[in-house]
């Protein structure tokens, strides 16, 4: 999945970043008519293991696949049908993840599409610059709905939405470990913003927040 050539700017809130928790930065919507504002997604940080190798996804062994026709590799297929490239990206010193700009691609944080536990997260924009992208859909999201991941190497990954969740950006850094945490079974954790636009850094005042499991 390819790097994208630019980085969103980082707000950081006091008191979200402690010993436990991680500022995750993550662009969605607009502010103002060009510019995008900031959704602030609090990560908890990964849980260390002894046997890191043995859940890295190349690790394991190739499975039987079956490509969803019209859905190439390194893509997510939304429920309603709308796919994002995928961009792999991890936070850096500031607590910051880069995040593409545009709405045709969405970055990947966390663990892997074949890790036994942890969140694999997945956040893309619910607009950008007068287009409507497509994890505006996750605002439309039902439970039973499917989600399917193809990677990099033409594997297919099916999930099915289980929970959706609008959270007041003040009470997200609580419920970050939660949501968020690489500890706990595998799923797949699909972020953008929404709500009512307030402005300024804050941008929308809520977070959609759909949490699949793998079928």
């Amino acid at each position: 999945m390819r790097k994208s050539r630019r980085s969103l700017f980082a707000l950081v809130a006091a008191g979200v970043i402690g010993l436990v928790a991680a500022v995750v930065l993550i662009a969605g919507g607009l502010f103002g008519g060009d510019q995008p504002t900031a959704l602030t997604v609090p990560v908890a940080p990964a849980e260390p293991t002894p046997h890191a190798a043995a859940v890295a996804p190349q690790a394991l062994p190739a499975q039987p696949v079956h490509v969803p026709a019209g859905q190439p590799p390194g893509t997510i297929r939304l429920p309603q049908g709308g796919t994002a490239e995928l961009v792999r990206k991890e936070i850096d010193r500031s607590g910051t993840l880069p995040v593409p700009d545009g709405v045709g691609e969405a970055t990947w944080w966390g663990a892997g599409l074949d890790a036994p536990k942890g969140a694999t997260v997945l956040a893309g924009h619910v607009n950008w610059k007068g287009t409507v992208g497509p994890f505006a859909e996750l605002w439309e999201s039902r439970t039973g709905e499917p989600v399917t991941v193809v990677d990099d190497a033409g594997r297919e990954h099916r999930y099915r939405v289980s929970e959706v969740v609008t959270v007041d950006k003040d009470e997200l850094p609580g419920r970050a470990r939660e949501l968020f945490g690489q500890g706990g079974a595998h799923r797949l954790v699909l972020v953008t913003c929404g709500g009512r636009y307030v402005g300024g850094d804050l941008g929308y005042d809520e977070n959609r927040i759909v949490v699949a499991t793998p079928e």
